[in-house]
């Protein structure tokens, strides 16, 4: 069943081994909010798993799983064969992974089922920008009629809690005139209308599936047993060459040209036949666009909408395919939610934290990313969203908080100090048992590079507009840094920097956020000092899948990410691996080495990420690695900042590899 160019495929052989394909996980989206998720053999195995969760407004935004799974039977010769595999807590029941032939990604995640001399094709199709789930039966080989039964198992939850049998569950159902039938389990939720394309029979036998057991939530410390609604059964006949399509969806109204609107919805879908085109399709993945709003999911399943990931996420995400439009609706969304300077860091519209201090100095990077990218567009943007407003605010928030805001303070070297040993407010943000495991409290190096970058774009913008009395306010700042940094923040000896310095002194645990003096546009240390700080990191916390938040060397390291959540988070930034700061990393070592070390620098990576694109999140990148080998994959299976560093690394790759081909003709062609 394999075709021609097809990138990630799974055979039966691959499939039927449980321990591994039940560690595979495959994501669809709908690019409006909602998705669907499961292991690649379609038996869930978290809490998150649906084939159709979607972000409902009446809740605030948030996700909820409203059709957590399809069981089929396929019916031949009155011999019953159960396609689902489910998990109790004791034993796996249907068994249906047996009958699967191969999995297919691409176009749409599709599953070959064989019985005996029966081939079943299915189909899962989530239309684009539309809450509506296409499940297409096709049965390639088969001799005579044969019956399909579908059992849909509904949950209607939140995608952080678990269903339970209960008594206020509305167990009636509403016939259309149109042959489909609608589903509303309680009243405060939406409708679910199921149509099928051809003559079928809806039978309502409602019951409760209990004790449906997800391991990989029982791994993680959670709640982990569930109890789904099995309304009834669908049944509809067909025979070899035809095709069943199952519509699901919110709408009573799009049960209509079912077949018509899959091929057109398949021959939409992008590209998937290598890793370049792979990652692309994987990096429109997190795109949210609900018409009156659009944002970055910050990852899947799990993560919504994050200020700080999806201004770190942004430019990867949006500009490197030009798509400068997104990149502007984006962000003035998270700007008109901006308080004081600080954007929204977590939770649903207007339902935010406002903990994280560093987003808005992300942001300020993202519109220098912008700015480095395409000039008169950019400049553009800032005249007519008027983001220069912004802008000030976050130098006013800086300079002026005075402690107010996240104990934001500013000192007379232009230093930022922030927070206090009972908040984590940068990026390592893990707490447990209410104190954060790094807290960071004082003057983070990150941070600070941030505010220095920060500083010198405004400045130079500033000089561009002509606006001297503003420029002038705030050169000081920059010349304090400038003066300062290293002498507060680098140590001669040892050749790097501190991590923060608090009242105590400087931290000197060697982690990768010291990569962000180097990277950034504007970098506060020499060519020297550079170069020393990207030796230590290569050495002590570089992989090709990631940067060690840890050196390994350090008393502190943890080597795995697992265990329940408080062990994940103590190990979460101890050691665990993250393929974000790749691009930062490639970024401050193209500073100090020669192109061709990059060259190989980002081969090496790329080939490492592209392993991992085939086994965890399945043509995506996932959230983190394992600090030790073999690194194995953790966190979420499809993280926008792991993604949007994939495709920065590998753009700079095409962009230096087509440099050297047109050197090397240059040169050949030149005389002698």
């Amino acid at each position: 069943m394999r075709k021609q160019q097809e990138y990630i495929f799974w055979d039966k052989e691959e499939l039927v081994n449980l321990s591994h394909s039940l560690n595979a996980e495959i994501l669809s989206t709908n690019h409006g909010g909602g998705y669907m998720s499961s292991s690649v053999v379609l038996c869930n195995t978290r809490k998150y798993h649906g084939l159709m969760v979607l972000p409902l407004e009446q809740f605030g935004g948030e996700r909820y799983v409203l059709l957590s799974n399809l069981d089929e039977t396929v019916v031949v010769a009155e011999h019953d064969f159960h396609l689902s595999t489910r998990k109790y807590r004791d034993v796996y029941y249907p068994k249906g992974h047996k009958y699967l032939e191969s999995f297919h990604l691409a176009p749409t995640p599709t599953f070959y089922y064989r019985i005996g001399s029966l081939l079943l094709k299915k189909e899962l199709l989530f239309v684009e920008k539309q809450d509506q789930l296409l499940v297409r039966y096709t049965l390639l080989e088969g001799s005579g009629r044969v019956k399909l039964l579908i059992y849909p198992l509904l949950a209607f939850r939140n995608a952080h809690a678990l269903t339970v049998e209960n008594m206020e569950l509305n167990t009636n159902y509403t016939a259309l005139r149109d042959g489909g039938v609608v589903f509303k389990m309680y009243a405060e939720f939406p409708e679910l209308a199921f149509h099928i394309d051809r003559p079928a029979e809806y039978i309502h036998a409602p019951d409760w599936n209990r004790g449906v057991f997800y391991a990989q939530e029982a791994a993680r410390g959670y709640p982990s047993v569930e109890d789904l609604w099995m309304p009834g059964t669908f049944e509809v006949e067909f025979s070899e060459g035809e095709s069943v399509i199952l519509s699901v969806s919110t709408l009573r109204t799009l049960g209509k040209d079912l077949e018509r609107k899959f091929e057109k919805e398949l021959a939409s879908r992008p590209p998937r036949i290598d890793f370049e085109t792979t990652l692309k399709a994987a990096a429109g993945q997190f795109i949210a666009n609900r018409g009156r709003s659009i944002w970055i999911n910050a990852g899947y399943p799990w993560f919504g909408r994050w200020g700080r990931d999806t201004m770190i996420s942004l430019p990867g995400l949006t500009l490197s395919f030009g798509d400068y439009e997104s990149f502007r609706t984006i962000f003035m969304g998270l700007l008109r939610e901006a308080r004081d300077g600080f954007l929204p860091n977590m939770g649903g519209i207007n339902n935010s934290s406002y903990n994280s201090v560093d987003a808005p100095l992300w942001a300020m990077y993202a519109l220098h990313q912008f700015y480095l990218q395409d000039h008169d567009a950019f400049m553009q943007f800032y005249a007519k969203a008027k983001i220069g407003g912004f802008m000030r605010d976050v130098m006013e928030l800086f300079t002026q908080s005075n402690g107010k805001n996240n104990g934001v303070t500013i000192d007379e070297n232009g230093i930022i100090w922030t927070g206090s040993q009972s908040t984590a407010l940068t990026w390592m943000d893990a707490v447990v048992a209410g104190i954060p495991v790094t807290s960071r409290a004082g003057a983070a190096v990150e941070l600070n590079a941030l505010w220095y970058n920060a500083v010198c774009f405004f400045l130079m913008l500033m000089e561009e507009l002509g606006q001297r009395k503003i420029q002038k306010r705030y050169e000081w700042v920059r010349e304090g840094i400038g003066e300062n940094f290293a002498r507060l923040f680098y140590n001669e000896q040892q050749g790097y920097l501190a991590d923060y310095i608090d009242q105590s002194g400087a931290h000197y645990e060697i982690r990768p956020n010291m990569i962000f003096a180097v990277s950034l546009p504007y970098s506060p240390l020499t060519p020297e000092q550079q170069h020393s700080v990207m030796r230590v990191v290569e050495q002590h916390l570089y992989t090709p899948l990631g940067l060690h938040t840890l050196s390994p060397r350090n008393p502190a390291y943890k080597g795995q990410y697992a265990g329940d959540q408080t062990e994940r988070d103590l190990a979460y930034h101890q050691g665990t691996i993250w393929p974000w700061l790749l691009d930062d990393y490639v970024k401050a070592m193209a500073k100090v080495y020669d192109e061709e070390t990059i060259l190989k620098l980002c081969k090496e990576i790329l080939k490492a990420l592209e392993k991992e694109m085939h086994r965890y999140g399945l043509g995506t990148i996932g959230e983190v690695f394992d600090g030790d080998p073999p690194h194995v994959a953790g966190g979420s299976i499809a993280q926008a900042w792991s993604v949007a560093a994939a495709v920065r690394i590998m753009l700079r790759l095409e962009k230096m590899s087509m440099k050297k081909t047109k050197a090397g003709k240059d040169n050949k062609g030149a005389k002698v």
